[in-house]
């Protein structure tokens, strides 16, 4: 679904710096529902690798996993091959706007860092997160919930430490990141009445990996991060070429160090939960 991100190229080594961080508030939110976990149908809008329907499949009925991409998908089928083979998931190659499922069929939907993705920001009103939103709806039953775990706009901004080498890709990513004001009324707007909200201080979406601050000169650990795909090339170059003079004069782990700190306020995660309006 990214308009600028290569997940065909990046979906081999994708896993090895991301993981289903923080799945276990989604599960909490699962299990804190009248109908039993075992009897649930979770969508997972925008799978992936299928990092969070791993992480879950064992525990729901049934998990229906969308993906646009073919080879992201391939990853995700490959590691769940037995889950698939006894009906626990079902994997789709589909655009989450046009969901190839029946109406109020599912019981969540969970979409993890894929809103960004869209081809969307305000100047026209967030409208491709508007149609997602009710497509959404439609396939969830009357008091059904949506699971969204994002980044806002606050924590991109004081959330990850090497986002300050660059800011010109910082700043379009903002362009593309809607705000907490503004997602709770496109939701109440789309058939949903927020929940609550959750932000997990102490997660890090790329894991042990984030701290690795030399990590910023392998290109497998910068396919961990989609703002990487928004750096030119000679920018990239100019911010290598810093990075490696830092590490040559041993102030590289200071500056990951110090750049680090605000993480620590803002976390770099929101989850928000909400529920289809009946």
């Amino acid at each position: 679904m990214s308009t600028y991100a290569n997940y065909s190229k990046t979906s081999h080594v994708y896993d090895k710096t991301r993981s289903a961080a923080s799945v276990d508030i989604i599960r909490e939110k699962l299990e804190d529902w009248s109908l039993p976990l075992n009897q649930q149908v979770l969508v997972d809008a925008g799978c992936g690798t299928g990092l969070y329907s791993e992480a879950l499949v064992d525990d729901v009925q049934r998990i229906e996993a969308i993906d646009l991409n073919a080879e992201m998908l391939v990853i995700a089928r490959t590691k769940m091959k037995s889950a698939e083979q006894k009906g626990r998931i079902c994997f789709h190659n589909s655009a989450i706007d046009t969901l190839p499922l029946e109406e109020s069929i599912a019981d969540t939907v969970m979409i993890n860092q894929v809103l960004h993705h869209l081809p969307d920001d305000s100047s026209p009103g967030w409208s491709e997160h508007a149609k997602v939103f009710r497509e959404f709806a439609r396939v969830l039953k009357p008091g059904g919930r949506l699971i969204i775990n994002s980044c806002s706009p606050e924590q991109l901004e004081s959330g990850f430490w090497f986002y300050n080498l660059i800011p010109d890709a910082l700043q379009e990513m903002l362009k593309k990141t809607i705000g907490i004001g503004e997602l709770d009324n496109l939701l109440q707007e789309n058939g949903f009445t927020t929940m609550s909200r959750e932000v997990p201080k102490d997660m890090v979406l790329q894991g042990e990996a984030f701290f690795y601050s030399e990590g910023i000169l392998d290109p497998d650990w910068r396919s961990g991060d989609s703002i990487w795909s928004l750096v030119p090339e000679e920018s990239l170059a100019a911010v290598l070429e810093k990075v490696s003079a830092m590490r040559r004069s041993g102030k590289l782990n200071a500056f990951m160090k110090s750049n680090d700190q605000t993480r620590k306020n803002t976390g770099q995660v929101t989850f928000s939960i909400a529920s289809k309006t009946c």
